[in-house]
């Protein structure tokens, strides 16, 4: 086995530098497009669906590969995974900059998603690998998820400010000097991490299941705000998707070398927190689409003031993120995430009461909130879902853990628009009568964020249920690098503190 976990204490955060790097301009590229779409749309000839395909063409590439590229990093090795995955962000980065239409764009889009998903898990493992289990890795993935709470906001900002001083294809070739760098440092500050001895044959049955599973699924939950939940083409997607999916499990349980080793799936920790990245982000996303369209809708902000205000989440999202780590150790992940949740419905009960065009003191309250919950919840739940997971599967769960979040955020999106579409179709009913529109619009967007509210308080069940037992104190398990790790029996050690169970 070739290990990055006997790194000295400065490689390992050289190390982390660097795929924190990689990481948070993966974050940039799925938030900065949105603020340049008007430049995009205008310089382009784009309208309507056309526009919105250069988002959902990421998307779709993105959410359906992770899985299948953070196990091609097990058996491929990490290292030279990322790399790929890094040389193909560059060129794509250029392509789509370089973009003569709209069509050449939403390709070059597409390449940038899969770029995105090889990185993403490859590099997520690499840190997991990298730092040894319990205060240290937890110390790492802080970090960790603080970048990601801050590229995640941070995005909306600096792609209206590169869009206005710089031209909207700056937004993606800001990724060509950043890519060269990690280019030249990748060799030199990462070490090849997989098990050698470990046949490379892959479970190609299974991926052949899961990445289109995953690419209907997206896209079936995006056609949702235009379309309805109800709409044939939607019901028969996801008819396919379930399909898919139960074919997938039965493949998984009679492969020799399964995609997802359905032994993983006997961890509560593993299964908790993977389900909590899901609905955490179901939270953020159907959150900050709601309130997207509530700046511009409702109070008539442009882009760059919303993300001046939206700076007040990214701050506390990274502080969050911080000392939800140190906490953990001693209160565990399931009380920690509870607490996380319960500040995201906070912030989410605030949002439901902003006016529109009125008095908006109560908008930087809510994203303070919002922004501490989301850091502790997410980095809690990386935590819970990397907790007992051995070397040889690190991509897996890294690819794992990142699909969950992914899937959650466009689920949270398509359901928070879809409630903001029902209350416009009622505005439009009653145009002929006194309420006017804009009240009734305003109206859907507090329910949406009441929506969201709603998946925080979901997000505090699981914390406190999946999560918040602890481990009794007698309890002992195999070695920290043994194969049964992951076992039913001991599901990765003590979830509480994210320290394995070891042999007495």
């Amino acid at each position: 086995m070739t290990t990055t976990g006997d790194l000295p204490r400065n490689g390992r955060r050289r190390v982390l530098a660097l795929l924190g790097t990689a990481f948070f301009m993966t974050i940039l590229d799925g938030t900065s497009l949105l603020t340049a779409l008007p430049a995009i749309e205008q310089h382009l000839h784009l309208h309507g669906p056309a526009v919105q395909w250069t988002v959902t063409a990421y998307a779709l590439a993105f959410s359906g590969l992770l899985l299948l590229c953070g196990r091609a990093a097990d058996l491929l090795g990490r290292r030279r995974v990322f790399i790929a995955g890094t040389v193909l962000r560059v060129l794509a980065s250029l392509a789509c900059g370089l973009a003569p239409s709209g069509q050449a764009l939403v390709a070059a889009r597409a390449l940038q998603g899969v770029s995105a998903a090889i990185i993403a898990p490859a590099a997520l493992s690499m840190v997991v690998d990298t730092f040894p289990e319990g205060p240290e890795r937890n110390r790492a993935l802080g970090v960790w998820g603080g970048l990601g709470g801050f590229g995640a906001t941070a995005g909306l900002l600096l792609g209206g400010v590169i869009t206005d001083l710089l031209g909207w294809q700056w937004v993606f070739w800001i990724n060509v000097p950043v890519g060269a760098v990690v280019l030249v440092l990748a060799p030199v500050l990462l070490r090849e991490s997989r098990d050698r001895s470990r046949s490379r044959s892959f479970d190609v049955p299974g991926a052949l299941t899961i990445a289109p599973a995953l690419v209907l699924l997206v896209h079936a939950i995006t056609r949702v705000p235009a379309s309805g939940w109800t709409n044939g083409r939607t019901v028969g997607l996801l008819a396919a998707v379930a399909v898919l999916l139960g074919t997938f499990a039965l493949v998984e349980k009679r492969s020799a070398a399964p995609l997802v080793p359905l032994r993983a799936l006997r961890s509560r920790t593993l299964v908790g927190g993977n389900l909590l990245l899901l609905i955490a982000g179901m939270t953020v996303d159907g959150m900050l689409v709601t309130l997207t369209s509530f700046v511009q809708q409702a109070l008539g902000w442009s882009a760059a003031r919303f993300g001046l205000v939206t700076a007040v989440m990214t701050v506390t999202a990274a502080a969050g993120a911080l000392l939800s780590q140190r906490v953990v150790p001693r209160l565990g992940p399931g009380r920690v995430a509870a607490a996380g949740a319960a500040l995201l419905g906070c912030g989410c009960l605030l949002l439901t009461r902003l006016p529109a065009g009125g008095p908006t003191g109560l908008l930087p309250a809510a994203l303070l909130l919002f922004g501490a919950g989301m850091g502790a919840v997410t980095v809690c739940a990386q935590i819970a879902a990397l907790t007992g997971v051995t070397e040889n599967d690190s991509g897996m769960a890294a690819g794992l853990a990142d699909t969950s979040f992914a899937v959650g955020t466009a689920l949270g999106a398509a359901v928070c628009t879809s409630v903001v579409a029902a209350y416009s179709s009622a505005a439009s009913a009653a145009s002929a009568t006194d309420d006017p529109a804009p009240l009734v619009s305003t109206t859907g967007q507090q329910a949406a964020f009441g929506v969201a509210g709603v998946f925080a308080a979901l997000a505090l069940i699981v914390a406190s249920t999946l999560l918040g037992r602890r481990s009794g104190p007698s309890r002992t398990g195999p070695s920290c690098t043994g194969p049964s790790r992951m076992g039913p029996a001991d599901a990765g050690g003590d979830a509480s503190t994210g320290v394995p169970s070891t042999s007495a």
